[in-house]
């Protein structure tokens, strides 16, 4: 039975959390920060104000600490306004009142130190997952009910019949809360549904249908006709795909645009600010976040996600999955600073038929 990690606090009790001094504020300029301000992380931080060690809400890495009512908030600096009082100083060690708890969640492994050497030590095609894949099901199968389970995906997930109906059927018996995409995903999988194709393949066969080229094109047309996904569904009666079981099922969904994007849809939100604000008020409540084959999104998604989140008052981990057949893509995440992130090199096709088959 999968059991979460325990959430260590650190002893405030002992030095230096005891003689550091509460953490220094300087006021924020207008729409800009002070020049020595604090940034954030994905581990859980705390800062010290009137003597006591809080930590900091809204945590997202690459924001600022904004203290207000005698409560510390990661807040994006684009959304500073003059006046706010801002952490400042760059030491992170709990000496001079900032501390960031990196080890919150660490447990012990057995290890064999017998040698220094190692052929394996990164994610690639020839590397094990079968472990990977045993936690992650037992994961989702707790946080089915007990929390909150986003999706990343980017159209190639439904290109191909058996992925396209596997996620829909993901969706359909509860393993998604939140799902993020772009104008593509959601294009693609309303094309399969009128046309059975993915820019004009037949998404079973591989074959190339005449005039294909002007299915998703036909697609979105009829979508901005009806004015929005959800008319277009019941005008056309689609019951397939992962649009049609996410509005079936009442699940939130994002779509950002995209300076390429045909059409674009309806619901996508074209200012990437605005699509950003959407997807962070759904990464805040996250507790598993798994991204497929979308490299830009997965990034963006991974940092607004911290390591970390409170549920019912208990805090417990994020758990970060970065799943594409390129290596570059999903070692890429873990380069731009989420560290947390479990990659996993292979075709995602297989992989979300893997996941449908082996979760009740």
């Amino acid at each position: 039975m999968f059991t979460l990690p325990r959430f260590c606090e650190p002893d405030f009790g002992k030095e230096p959390f005891l003689s550091a001094p509460d953490a220094a504020v300087m006021p924020a300029g207008d729409g800009y920060l002070p020049e020595d301000f604090y940034a954030t992380t994905i581990f859980p931080e705390y800062v010290k104000i009137g003597g006591r060690w809080i930590m900091v809400e809204d945590s997202r890495m690459d924001s600022c600490v904004v203290i207000n009512g005698g409560i510390p908030r990661a807040v994006e600096p684009r959304k500073i306004k003059k006046g706010d009082m801002v952490v400042i100083g760059r030491a992170d060690d709990g000496r001079s009142g900032v501390y960031v708890h990196s080890k919150a969640f660490e447990q012990e492994k057995e290890t064999d130190d017998s040698s220094v050497f190692a052929f394996r030590t990164g994610k690639s095609r020839e590397s094990s997952y079968s472990e990977d894949y045993d936690k992650l099901y037992s994961i989702l199968r707790n946080d089915k009910e007990r929390g909150n389970i986003v999706w990343v995906l980017g159209p190639a997930c439904v290109f191909d019949y058996d992925s396209r109906n596997a996620m829909a059927r993901l969706i359909d018996k509860g393993y998604c809360h939140a799902l993020f995409a772009g104008n593509a995903l959601a294009t693609h999988d309303l094309e399969a549904a009128i046309f059975n194709t993915g820019l004009g393949q037949d998404i079973y066969t591989k074959k190339l249908m005449t005039n294909g080229h002007y299915n998703h094109l036909h697609t979105i047309n009829l979508v901005r006709e009806q004015g929005s996904i959800q008319a277009f569904l019941k005008k056309y009666k689609v019951g397939s795909g992962v649009m049609s079981s996410l509005v079936r099922n009442g699940i939130p969904y994002v779509l950002a645009g995209s300076i390429r994007d045909d059409g674009p849809l309806p619901e996508v939100i074209s200012d990437v600010y605005e699509a950003q604000n959407a997807m962070r008020e759904l990464t805040k409540k996250a507790t598993v976040v798994i991204a497929l084959a979308t490299q830009l999104h997965t990034i963006a998604t991974g940092n607004m996600t911290p390591s970390f989140v409170k549920v019912k008052g208990v805090v417990r981990p994020v758990y970060f999955y970065s799943v594409d057949i390129s290596e570059f893509a999903v070692n890429k995440l873990r380069d731009r600073g989420s560290l947390s992130v479990t990659g996993i090199v292979t075709n995602i096709q297989d992989f979300l038929v893997n996941m449908e088959r082996n979760l009740d």
